[in-house]
């Protein structure tokens, strides 16, 4: 049997490209790196996109998993929100690393996820 060219060996140094935020467009950190899923999978929703941990705790904060199957279940249908808007202006001006509590919800404490601040 032959053996195997190892001529590939040099892109063993070879870094992976980044990953950036298609929220903010921002490099996302490995230990910032959290998978939204478009349609909640309470909802049964499969396909997920990778966020910064803090931009995807910011649209659960904003929206309800039944907003988020019905009218947001795209980046681009999030990013025309008022709300999300603000905090991506707000955002982009952070460092990659940056990590903070999600805002209070719009719709009140309670509202969205559950989550209780």
């Amino acid at each position: 049997m032959a053996r195997k060219n190892r001529d590939e060996v040099a892109s063993w140094d070879v870094e992976p490209e980044p990953t950036l935020c298609p929220m903010c467009e921002r490099v996302i950190p490995d230990d910032q790196k959290d998978a939204h899923h478009l349609v909640p999978k309470s909802k049964g929703g499969k396909k997920t996109v990778c966020l910064h941990r803090v931009c995807h705790n910011q649209i659960h904060a904003i929206f309800t998993d039944s907003q988020l199957a019905k009218k947001f279940f795209t980046i681009e249908a999030i990013l025309e929100d008022p709300a999300v808007q603000k905090f991506v202006a707000w955002v982009k001006s952070k460092p990659p690393g940056f990590s903070d509590l999600a805002k209070e919800s719009r719709q009140g404490p309670g509202s969205g996820r559950g989550r209780k601040q």
